[in-house]
């Protein structure tokens, strides 16, 4: 096994004053005359605030949002000089708003060792999670002559300016940097290379991470995922020299009549195709295949980091999806576990086979909700684009969690299931095909599969996020190139939703 590199983590802090050294970064707003508006905030009073707001209009800073404005520090500050970031509209400012230019301000500091925030006086745990996920890199498979040098490192440490570093801000702080820390873990996966990162390998990773949140941990290896019957697992896997795994990772919140709640994610470590093969432009990104599994493993391992009063079981599939001699063909017949038969037509549509044998697995438990998530289809690109997953599945279960997703700013959109085209996956040998006999509504098509291995009468949906797992393009607010860790926020949110509710 190979160690468990990870990107460098961000340290947060409070504080009532400014600190000296580093820079400051404030938030300015855009005023109705187009020039920037500074309030006062804990360490900076009204008089130092106007003055500022005038040295940042003299050069040009309007507030427009993630705008980046740096200038020389007045003698009246012990920092070496001031970043200001504009966060918008007077009035208009929400807590997505501030994470986006949290993490704006904290790229735009990389070789910066440390700064200090006004933006919590907006909103203390966005600011947080923005400043640590915008300071996110990877780079723990550069050389030493290509990684960083010192001084040209992320920005190491940020303090955060409260009133008062009561209770409540500091519960606040110590939440939202649980949460970006559990965003930066499934990054971390992502970004691993499938060289490093494959199934057995993530096995142990997830493993470890759950083990040292003292959750109960099972890993099934290939002869028990052959003698279990887990066909879909077997068969995408069985192309590629490294076997496939199941883990299973188990969180007790220890509340009497505690909720239990199944999550699910896919763990494709790399995604050919297999003799369904891919074109080879872009190939290299399928590292990200194995998003929604990543997602799941650090949302269980933080829900018992946040001590939440709910029972969380994640059953998450692992394979490499490979062309060989050994690998399944277009046309073979699998068993999914649990018995189903299905019609391999395409083994590029491998993600909902080993998602239909952990369904079955899952339901074994008698959740009362179901949450999946994968780089499911092309599709979901094709009809949202690169930002915003589409979310399928039980209406009222679909719908809540689509509207907690669009609150913590990882904007799921709500999709249906037409009857319709459950025809389309019959299949002339077997009882089901893994694909319809036409390109249309390709993401409610793998949906309405995966449907057909839920439990009566549990609540179920699954997040598809082929685009927004995974940054092709370049850095945007709190998210760089390479793994996002989306829906990490979305799922530990509806988690923190039943618990409460």
């Amino acid at each position: 096994m190979t160690s468990t590199p990870h990107a460098p983590r961000p340290e947060l802090s409070l504080s009532t004053s400014l600190d000296e050294g580093g820079v400051l970064i404030v938030g300015i707003t855009a005023g109705p005359d187009s020039t920037p508006e500074l309030s006062g905030s804990p360490g900076i009073g009204d008089e130092l605030a106007a003055d500022l707001v005038a040295r940042l209009a003299a050069v040009g800073a309007k507030g427009k949002a993630e705008e980046l404005t740096r200038i020389p520090a007045p003698e009246s500050l012990p920092v070496a000089s001031v970043l200001a970031v504009g966060l918008g509209k007077v009035g208009d400012v929400t807590a997505e708003q501030v994470r986006k230019s949290a993490g704006v301000a904290s790229r735009a500091l990389s070789g910066v060792e440390s700064a200090t925030s006004t933006l919590g006086s907006f909103d203390l745990g966005a600011a947080a999670e923005g400043h640590y996920l915008g300071a996110y890199t990877f780079t723990a498979y550069k050389s030493v002559k290509s990684a960083p040098k010192p001084g040209e490192g992320p920005l190491a440490k940020v303090t955060l300016l409260v009133s008062d570093v009561d209770a409540e801000a500091t519960a606040t702080l110590s939440r939202s940097a649980a949460i970006a820390a559990a965003v930066a873990t499934a990054r971390d996966f992502v970004n691993t290379p499938p060289s490093h990162l494959y199934p057995a390998e993530f096995a142990q990773r997830a493993a470890d991470l759950a083990l040292a949140e003292g959750l109960s941990v099972e890993v099934l290896d290939e002869r028990a995922l052959e003698s279990g019957g887990y066909g879909g697992i077997i068969g995408v896997g069985k192309g590629s020299s490294r076997p496939p795994r199941l883990v299973r990772l188990s969180y007790s919140g220890g509340a009497t009549n505690a909720a239990k709640v199944a999550l699910v994610g896919k763990g494709v470590t790399f995604d050919t195709g297999g003799i369904s093969i891919k074109p080879a432009a872009n190939m290299e990104n399928m590292t990200s295949d194995m998003g929604g599994a990543a997602a799941v493993v650090a949302t269980v391992v933080l829900a018992a980091k946040l001590r939440l009063p709910i029972d969380v079981i994640a059953t998450v599939p692992m394979a490499e999806n490979m062309p060989s001699s050994t690998a399944q063909r277009p046309g073979d017949v699998l068993t999914q576990y649990g018995g189903t038969t299905v019609e391999v037509i395409n083994t590029d549509a491998e993600g909902r086979l080993i998602l239909a044998d952990a369904i079955v697995r899952a339901c074994e438990d008698e959740p009362d909700y179901l949450i999946e998530t994968s780089t499911l289809t092309g599709a979901q690109l094709v009809a949202l684009g690169n930002r915003t997953p589409g979310v399928m599945g039980t209406e009222e279960f679909r719908d809540r969690i689509a509207r907690v997703s669009q609150e913590v700013g990882e904007n799921a959109w709500p999709m249906p299931l037409p009857a319709e085209l459950r025809k389309d996956l019959d299949s002339k040998v077997a009882d089901l095909a893994n694909v319809s006999n036409h390109r249309f509504g390709g993401m409610l098509v793998a949906g309405i599969y995966l449907r057909e291995f839920v439990a009566d009468g549990v609540q179920w949906a699954h997040i598809d996020i082929a685009g927004p797992a995974y940054n092709t393009s370049g850095p945007f607010g709190y998210i760089g190139k390479g793994g996002t860790g989306v829906p990490v926020r979305t799922m530990i949110a509806v988690l923190e939703d039943i618990a409460h509710s």
